[in-house]
């Protein structure tokens, strides 16, 4: 059924909405220290050592104002014990493995430009810091992610029917339920074994 232009409008300016709203980018952040907490309380996954913070500072882009300083900080612990030493990091619903922008970012500018104009792209100066080579890497992204690789093997297993690939990510907020908030929270929590390390896949 196709979508009616007022429709694609209103959703575009739901997901610009999400984008600056501090109140939610905070509550990804209780998100993520309740993630650390349950991966530091299992301990090492090598030796099961106890796990020391070893958090460490993150750049990223996308923030909207009024974030606190603990928002550019990842979390992250190392085994205690001597001759371990083995890091691990846990999932994480703010960032995606080493991208610089945030996972919100990532998520909703390239489902809020899924199908978008040559000339509408070209327009992308409206977001600070993105450019056309940038979202044609965040949608290779999306589409390796789901269709390469570990993750998108037991993705499909747990996605039934599978996405349609070339509307992504749109066509996996779909399948969340809730308002945005709560299908955009319940996608970044999908994607968590990718933004923890091996541990996180492995668990996954």
């Amino acid at each position: 059924m196709a979508i009616a232009p007022i429709s694609v409008q209103r959703r575009r300016s739901l997901y610009q909405a999400i984008l600056a709203d501090a109140k939610f980018h905070q509550q990804l952040l209780v998100f993520d220290r309740d993630l650390s907490a349950i991966a530091r309380a299992a301990g090492c996954h090598r030796c099961g050592g106890t796990l020391h913070s070893a958090r460490f500072a993150r750049k990223p882009r996308g923030c909207p104002a009024g974030l606190s300083s603990d928002y550019d900080q990842r979390f992250s612990f190392c085994c205690a014990v001597d001759g371990c030493r083995k890091r691990t990091t846990p999932p994480s619903l703010r960032f995606l493995g080493r991208k610089v922008d945030l996972a919100t970012v990532v998520t909703l500018i390239a489902a809020m430009l899924h199908g978008t104009t040559p000339a509408r792209l070209a327009r992308l100066s409206a977001v600070p810091g993105i450019d056309r080579r940038t979202i044609g890497r965040w949608r290779a992204w999306w589409r390796s992610t789901l269709t390469e690789g570990p993750f998108a093997a037991v993705a499909a297993a747990a996605v039934v029917p599978p996405v349609d690939i070339a509307r992504l990510p749109v066509s996996l907020l779909e399948r969340f339920a809730g308002d945005l908030e709560g299908k955009l929270t319940g996608l970044l929590r999908f994607l968590g074994p990718l933004t923890g390390g091996t541990a996180a896949m492995r668990a996954f």
